[in-house]
């Protein structure tokens, strides 16, 4: 007898969305940084100048958006979830008959809808979670710390990817540094792409191919401004 394989999910995956955002972002802008200093024949240094700048400044910035977003949907659905505790405790009738009708959409019966009604009603957490998805179409709040591991994920993976197109410059690489970095970015967005295909099931040459081509049209634009920059003002 063959025994099926039953596929595992993947562990990791809370924070994926965070990580993808702020690794993608944080080697995007830098590198257009990069792309539109190079493109004006600007000095070395200052590429490293705006970069890190543009590392902290706008990693910071980040984190902080992805906190308080994080934190205003957690207080809102929390909210909401209290509205529906109160309804739950003094308005029950009115509740069991909204439970009983999204029992329906589901798929059960009336009979079994309403043989389900005391199951349910004696987990008022389940309850209140299947209300509020249901009725507001909201999930269940995150859990305490969320949005703070959310932000620190994000500014992380930002400056961490971010550092990838500046390295050359830092480290004075002999050869072209431009190339380098431009070699650098590439390796380092395709990675990052493909690496989404652990927890999405894409094909990692697809989600590597998908953030490459973001990445090579912000560069692309960044190089061309500052090189029209630069010929319509020359650099003394």
């Amino acid at each position: 007898m063959i025994q099926a394989t039953v596929p595992k999910h993947p562990s990791g995956g809370a924070y994926l969305k965070d990580i993808i955002y702020g690794a993608n972002d944080g080697i995007i802008t830098t590198f257009a940084v990069v792309a539109g200093v190079a493109g004006a024949g600007l000095d070395a240094a200052v590429v490293v100048l705006l970069g890190i700048a543009n590392l902290l400044a706008d990693g910071f910035s980040m984190a902080a958006s992805d906190y308080l977003g994080s934190k205003s949907e957690h207080d809102y659905v929390v909210r909401e979830r209290k509205t529906e505790e109160m309804e739950y405790r003094y308005d029950p009738k009115d509740e069991r008959a909204q439970m009983a009708g999204f029992l329906r959409k589901k798929g059960y019966g009336e009979k079994d809808s309403e043989s389900l009604l005391p199951l349910l009603s004696k987990n008022k957490e389940l309850w209140l979670d299947i209300m509020v998805r249901e009725e507001l179409g909201i999930s269940p709040p995150e859990r305490d710390g969320q949005s703070v591991r959310s932000a620190t994920a994000t500014f992380f993976s930002f400056v961490i990817a971010g550092s990838v197109p500046l390295a050359p410059y830092i480290f004075s690489v002999n050869g072209n540094v431009f190339v380098i970095a431009i070699f650098s970015t590439t390796v380092m967005l395709f990675g990052i792409g493909a690496l989404r295909s652990l927890f999405t099931g894409q094909s990692w040459y697809v989600a590597g191919a998908e953030m490459l081509s973001v990445g090579g049209v912000a560069a692309g634009i960044a190089y061309g401004v500052g090189f029209l920059v630069s010929a319509i003002r020359p650099v003394p």
